[in-house]
């Protein structure tokens, strides 16, 4: 394998370089965000960039409750993506100093001397611990950044206000104490929009994201891009057949939250319901939600399931429910439910109107009449489920795949060097667009 330094040396100018920051990356990462840098990380290989991701170990290490000594080497990448994994001798000083100063303190140099390698362009993601608002003035490219989450307006990332409730108005301090974490006095201060002026593009794969991040006072203007399943992933897996259950079912995929809704879901779902609801995933908030389902019949939990498997459950659902309580960025469940040609039930919040709207393949609810309504009208309406189904799988050809997420990037590149007068990256962009 060649040295880092030796790929740098010998890239042929003629492809663009794109380095990509990000606090996690798989496997050593927690949610949704880690694989969607890396499905877009492989797209921008495949699409004939040369790539390098830098992510922070030092927030694994400290978060999973590991603050050793990183294990054994970087994992092994697709061709032409080159992975920087940094660390430091103390995972939870050096991410505690990140998460208080809002800059890289036992990281810098490091990142200063990666983000200097020539890159084209620099696309920010999650940087909330792999150097804070700081990290946005290394380097000199072309610099974008995805809000993957609501941390820019937000030190708890998501708007749900002392872990219970919708946030419509700043009570940052003692939001942050409810969740156990130390206020970032950085945030009262100048620093964040001093360094997002480094920012040539803001990025929203939502317009529920870009609305949020507006009315909280966030001053630049977000671009709306639409998010996508690898090419791989997206076409519908044919050889794999509908779960095998007894009668008809829903289907709920993720984490097991407070904040993911379902305790809202299980009531409508009794003894009499026409279809079942089948719960795939764990979490802290599981054994709450067993006691809710307690002599319902019509309840099924079947625990943390392998990736390998969603498909056939995705496949012979009625529809994936999706009812987060919080403001999702754009779940990427509902993307997997529309490759099998099944439609969703969503919460009337963050994206899910826009993705219904989008799609065409889905209903909408806002309490618990709507939802019951919207359950009733899928299971005894074939003809209405098979149509949003189609409309599924027709927009995520078109509206979400990879093919059309990179003609969007690259346009967005090419547009932003242009601007900026870069134009040896505008034609490297260009020329990629051609192709």
């Amino acid at each position: 394998m060649q040295t880092t330094d030796a790929i740098a040396q010998a890239a042929p100018r003629s492809r663009l370089r794109v380095a990509i920051v990000t606090t996690f990356y798989p496997p050593h990462n927690f949610g949704g965000d880690g694989r969607y840098v890396k499905s877009f990380a492989h797209a921008l290989a495949r699409a004939g960039c040369e790539v390098e991701v830098i992510y922070c170990d030092d927030a694994w290490r400290a978060l999973s409750g590991n603050d050793s000594a990183p294990e054994g080497p970087p994992v092994e990448e697709a061709p032409d993506v080159l992975v920087h994994r940094i660390s430091s001798p103390s995972a939870m000083g050096s991410v505690l100093l990140t998460q208080q100063l809002g800059r890289p303190v036992m990281q810098g140099r490091k990142l200063e001397s990666l983000l200097a390698r020539n890159f084209d362009v620099i696309h920010y993601h999650n940087i909330s611990l792999v150097g804070g608002p700081g990290v946005l003035a290394l380097g000199d490219a072309i610099k974008l950044y995805t809000a993957h989450e609501h941390w820019l307006v937000c030190a708890n990332h998501v708007l749900w206000r002392h872990n219970q409730e919708l946030c419509d108005g700043r009570q940052c301090v003692r939001c942050s104490i409810a969740y156990r974490r130390p206020p970032q006095f950085w945030r009262a201060t100048g620093l964040l929009e001093k360094c997002a002026a480094n920012v040539d593009v803001f990025i929203a794969l939502s317009e529920s994201v870009a609305a949020n991040h507006a009315a909280f006072g966030f001053r630049r203007e977000m671009k709306l891009m639409g998010s996508f399943l690898p090419a791989a992933e997206a076409g519908a897996t044919a050889d794999v057949a509908p779960y095998n259950h007894p009668r008809p079912y829903y289907l709920m995929v993720g984490r097991l939250e407070n904040i993911k809704g379902m305790q809202d879901v299980i009531p409508a779902f009794d003894n009499d319901s026409p279809a079942d609801l089948l719960v795939a995933g764990s979490g802290v908030y599981e054994s709450e939600l067993r006691r809710l389902a307690e002599g319902r019949k019509s309840v099924h939990f079947l625990g943390q399931t392998a990736p390998v498997d969603l498909p056939g459950l995705y496949r012979g659902a009625v529809a994936l429910i999706t009812p987060s309580r919080c403001y999702e960025v754009f779940p990427m469940v509902a993307l997997e439910a529309f490759r099998e040609g099944t439609p969703i039930i969503a919460r009337d919040l963050g994206p899910y109107p826009q993705i219904v709207r989008e799609s065409g393949a889905g209903l909408l609810f806002s309490d618990a009449a709507s939802l019951e309504s919207a359950l009733h009208r899928l299971a005894t309406d074939a003809e209405l489920r098979e149509t949003l189904g189609r409309n599924g799988a027709s927009a995520l050809a078109t509206r979400w795949s990879e093919a059309t997420a990179m003609r969007e990037y690259f346009a967005l590149v090419g547009d932003t060097a242009r601007h900026r007068q870069r134009f040896d990256v505008m034609k490297r962009a260009e020329a990629l667009l051609a192709h």
